[in-house]
């Protein structure tokens, strides 16, 4: 990890979490 700031695979892994969580909460809604 970077000490100042995020670094690019930071910010990469946090959109990928938030992709997986919004595919889960709307499998949720059609399922």
């Amino acid at each position: 990890m970077h000490k100042g700031g995020y670094g690019y695979n930071d910010s990469f892994i946090l959109i990928v979490v938030l992709f997986i969580l919004l595919i889960i909460v709307g499998a949720s809604f059609y399922y």
